[in-house]
């Protein structure tokens, strides 16, 4: 992995965990295409739009980071989100009011970055394990 690939994953890293969007939107290159089990996004404007819904969620969240590694231009990291739900979170386009209960969700990014800007983000978690950590999963019956 290149030095200019892990700079910006950590400014990246560093910009969520400080709640300072507009260094994390001059992380990503005008054409930045994400993906997550949340969706997809286009540009730093719509990361900034599912970042900024989850620090409504989660106004302490922060990243707790375990370990990265890359080859050249492509990073892989490995880390957790911790924080409270002390906000409203929007799931699968559902409301979900605060609980009030903490999240630590195992996270995993995989990133290509260009001309030192993030030119492709794939984003992996449990969505499963975000609802029952905050008290929502939906009772099955089982």
């Amino acid at each position: 992995m290149t030095g200019a690939a892990r700079e910006v994953m950590d400014r990246y890293i560093s910009a969520f965990s400080d709640h300072d969007m507009e260094t994390l939107k001059s992380t990503f290159s005008p054409a930045a295409v994400g993906t997550s089990p949340e969706g997809e996004a286009e540009g730093p404007e719509q990361f900034a739009t599912y970042v900024q819904m989850f620090w409504d969620a989660f106004p302490d969240s922060r990243v707790e980071s375990w370990q990265s590694t890359g080859v050249g231009d492509i990073t892989v990291d490995e880390f957790s989100v911790v924080g409270t739900h002390t906000g409203p979170l929007v799931v699968a386009g559902r409301r979900i009011e605060p609980t009030g209960r903490s999240l630590q969700l195992r996270a995993c990014f995989v990133c290509a970055v260009e001309n030192g800007l993030i030119i492709s983000m794939r984003l992996y978690f449990d969505q499963l394990d975000v609802l029952a950590q905050i008290g929502r999963l939906p009772d099955i019956g089982l």
